[in-house]
């Protein structure tokens, strides 16, 4: 009787392994589980993957751009800490946009400049207001690493959601808890979770890091402003305003 059972056993113990290799992609590489996953996963894994592009993109971008704009900041924070007045400034300085706020509101005050407090206030209004218009250009562009860093993971949550539920699809269908069957389709679910962290993850340093260059920038231009009252002030303490103006 064990003789006649024996074959029939190794037969049953055979096929799943015959069916698990069957089962079993060819390429389990990156771009072979891409290609082969489901058309959901993959739209997850092609928007992780821009939104990794867009991340790298503003770093290089923006990183020019604030690197230039802060050493030319600079240099003009120091050219007015040195100036004595308005008359003293350079053509380069005077026609910088902070000092043309500055005199658009002097010459908007101009029957009252005997009101220097009145008039100081006017300035320091418009100045805030300018600090506020450079920072708003200077976040350009940052925000969106904000919002990559803080969806890309739920994205790819998503895509790891949705890729798990074909393959416990994928086990109702063929009746069988072969791992070979299921491997597959988790691969690809863990393979849109890593994308999400690639994305989010630089995201949020360099977003970081943006924020702090944008707060110090920031900062330098408070300072210039702070600078070009103090020679309003002394042109007004001096009654050269007006001449000045003039």
């Amino acid at each position: 009787m064990f003789r006649k059972l024996l074959p029939a056993v190794i037969l049953i113990a055979a096929t799943p392994a015959a069916a698990g290799t069957q089962t079993l992609p060819h390429d389990l590489s990156v771009w072979g589980m891409f290609t082969q996953a489901d058309w959901v996963v993959k739209l997850v894994m092609v928007g992780l993957v821009l939104a990794s592009v867009a991340t790298w993109t503003v770093l290089i971008a923006k990183h020019l751009e604030l690197a230039r704009q802060r050493k030319s900041a600079e240099v003009f924070r120091d050219t007015l800490a040195d100036a004595g007045s308005l008359a003293q400034l350079d053509a380069a300085s005077a026609a910088h946009p902070i000092v043309r706020e500055a005199r658009a509101e002097i010459a908007q005050s101009a029957d009252a400049l005997a009101d220097a407090e009145g008039l100081k206030e006017r300035l320091v209004s418009r100045l805030d207001r300018y600090e506020a218009k450079v920072a708003r250009k200077m976040t350009q562009g940052v925000t969106i690493l904000g919002t990559i860093g803080a969806t890309a993971p739920f994205v790819g949550l998503f895509g790891t959601v949705w890729g798990i539920m074909n393959s416990f699809i994928g086990i109702a269908e063929s009746q069988t808890t072969n791992l070979a069957v299921v491997a597959p389709g988790i691969a690809e679910a863990l393979l849109a979770t890593a994308l999400g962290l690639v994305a989010a993850i630089p995201a949020v340093v360099i977003y970081n890091h943006f924020a702090r260059v944008i707060a110090a920038h920031r900062a330098v231009v408070a300072d210039s402003a702070a600078a070009l009252l103090r020679i309003v002030s002394r042109d007004l303490s001096r009654g050269t305003l007006p001449a000045v103006e003039g």
